[in-house]
């Protein structure tokens, strides 16, 4: 094997090695050590190795050296990298970026724009030499309808196909369109195949793109799959205190940088929208998911770059991107796999550097840590959730009474959520019918449980109708009304008369009718909560008949 203490014995020029040096890398790691000169001696490489050590530059490394070494391999498309995801599509260009080659070009497709955009830039650039790209805008880019297009053409000058994260390739059911992908490209070329896991869909995959591949498996010391700096936790949290303890814990570390993984896009932008104000004074807050479409890339440039701050995220991030020097990685709800619990925690530790993880677990959920020990050999320490944690359930209740879109992403995200656990890898330890949804609806503040066909026939205690606020909501509302002079007779044929609003009325005549409506409708939706909670205090009707009929007033 070689030298894994120096670049100089991997067959690298010094214009590589002085070039990868002054971006702080002072000695390959094991990945790098087998899989460059591999690639280098013209050799098929699979390699598999744990998330953090380094694959990145196990094939940038290589690019560069063959293209920038021989000026007749130095041609458009001659190196093409399929990454899963845009952000880490954005990582790897931006990592050939700053290794400073002067004339080597390279191009980033990843969509959110036309194709023509894309064929315009390659061709301004006078034909990009590496692309790097998402499956779906490659394959579109190079589909047959497109045949005619510079980008398309020059694909016969391929000399390198790297296939990058290609477990999770396969995860997102890429199998097509990669399929789509290698049938226009030359079979005369070197391949590499990098993943964190091996499966037989991955066997497969080798099969079609790959001839007589050197395989590379490199292990972490004592067989761990997380990295060994890294220090895992686990917090027992009871359902209706998850989100206080979470922000008691942001609040702690406020001056370090961390990445929360929720279940959910929902969720994510629920809980930015509430922490924003629950702590304002938060150096940084951020949210990123797969729903985000044109943000994405500045999200993920800002958190970069950023040396403390909150990055909340789904599994969106858990993969392959390389973000600097994360301290803490947060998983709020558990991942649908161990596999990802894995690849979460590899967001921070990486590279040699020191990190923690912590997963918050509820009490039902603990038999997980023993099925994480048995399946992915990670162990986890117990850790006390922060002391004096103060409850924010009322704070949050009163923003969703006086904002109708925090009441409606409130919804939502505890939806998306009881929907996302009935679909958990492990669903003989994550079992709906344990969920004490009562408690759970308290954890996200909510002020009414929503209708959900899986809280039909349920218990919902644990709820606390937030008698206090919807009065106090009440009460506000019905003052503006008088304020404005409106009566319910008025009211009552203007709602008679809602179906002509959208023919005879100017715009603005329409908004505020419209306006006015919504303000009334939620007005007597705030008059039956009150009626209904009341005839429950003065037990009128029993605790069941009033969750029945809490619940489905919502249907």
């Amino acid at each position: 094997m070689a030298d894994l203490q120096s670049w100089d014995k991997l067959g690298l020029s010094e214009a590589t090695t002085e070039r990868v040096r002054s971006l702080g890398f002072t000695a390959p790691t094991p990945v790098q050590a087998v899989c460059i000169p591999l690639l280098l001696r013209n050799k098929d490489v699979s390699a598999e190795a744990a998330t953090g050590s380094g694959k990145t530059l196990a094939f940038v490394l290589p690019i560069c050296e063959i293209l920038m070494g021989n000026s007749e391999k130095l041609k458009p498309l001659a190196a093409l990298i399929v990454s899963p995801t845009r952000e880490l599509a954005q990582q790897t260009h931006q990592l050939f970026k700053s290794l400073k080659f002067p004339n080597l070009r390279v191009q980033l497709i990843t969509g959110g724009h036309s194709i023509q955009k894309d064929v315009e830039k390659f061709e301004k650039m006078k034909g990009a030499h590496v692309v790097v790209g998402t499956p779906g805008r490659l394959a579109d880019v190079l589909s047959a309808r497109n045949a005619n297009n510079n980008l398309c053409r020059y694909s016969r000058n391929l000399e390198i196909l790297i296939l990058d994260e290609a477990d999770r390739l396969l995860e997102l059911h890429f199998e097509i369109l990669l399929g789509n992908i290698l049938a226009v490209l030359p079979k005369q070329r070197r391949t590499g195949l990098f993943s964190a896991t091996q499966t037989k869909q991955l066997d497969d995959l080798k099969r079609a793109g790959l001839r007589n591949p050197v395989t590379v498996s490199v292990k972490e010391k004592h067989n761990l799959k997380t990295p060994v700096q890294l220090q895992n936790f686990v917090t027992q949290v009871e359902p209706e205190a998850k989100l206080s303890v979470l922000v008691a814990f942001l609040k702690q570390h406020r001056t370090e940088k961390i990445m929360v993984f929720l279940s959910t896009c929902a969720t994510v932008q629920y809980f930015h929208t509430i922490i924003k104000h629950l702590f304002p004074d938060l150096s940084m807050l951020l949210a990123l998911h797969g729903k985000l479409r044109s943000n994405r890339s500045k999200v993920f440039a800002k958190f970069s770059g950023t040396k403390s701050g909150v990055l909340l995220c789904t599994d969106v991030m858990a993969r392959g991107v390389d973000i600097p020097k994360v301290d803490w990685v947060v998983q709020y709800d558990p991942p649908l796999s161990g596999s990802v619990f894995v690849h979460r925690c590899g967001r921070t530790a990486r590279m040699g550097n020191e990190g923690s993880a912590v997963v918050f677990l509820m009490p039902n959920e603990m038999s997980y840590t023993k099925f994480l020990t048995l399946n992915q050999t990670i162990k986890l320490d117990p850790m006390q959730a922060p002391e004096n944690v103060e409850d924010v359930t009322d704070v949050i209740r009163h923003l969703e009474a006086d904002n109708e879109s925090i009441y409606i992403e409130a919804m939502r995200a505890f939806v998306s959520y009881i929907q996302s656990y009935r679909k958990h890898e492990c669903n003989l330890l994550f079992r709906v019918e344990e969920l004490e949804f009562g408690r759970l609806a308290m954890g996200y503040a909510l002020l009414k449980i929503p209708y959900m066909p899986e809280l039909k026939g349920k218990k919902l205690s644990g709820f606390k109708p937030p008698i206090g606020i919807i009065s106090h909501h009440l009460e506000a509302k019905r003052a503006a009304k008088n304020a404005r002079g409106g009566s319910k007779r008025r009211y009552k044929k203007k709602r008679k008369n809602s179906d002509i609003i959208s023919t005879d009325m100017n715009p603005s005549a329409k908004r505020r009718l419209k306006a006015q409506l919504k303000e009334e409708r939620e007005l007597d939706e705030l008059i039956m909560d009150e009626k209904l909670i009341k005839k429950e205090k003065l037990h009128k009707i029993t605790k069941e008949q009033f969750e029945e009929r809490f619940l489905s007033m919502d249907k």
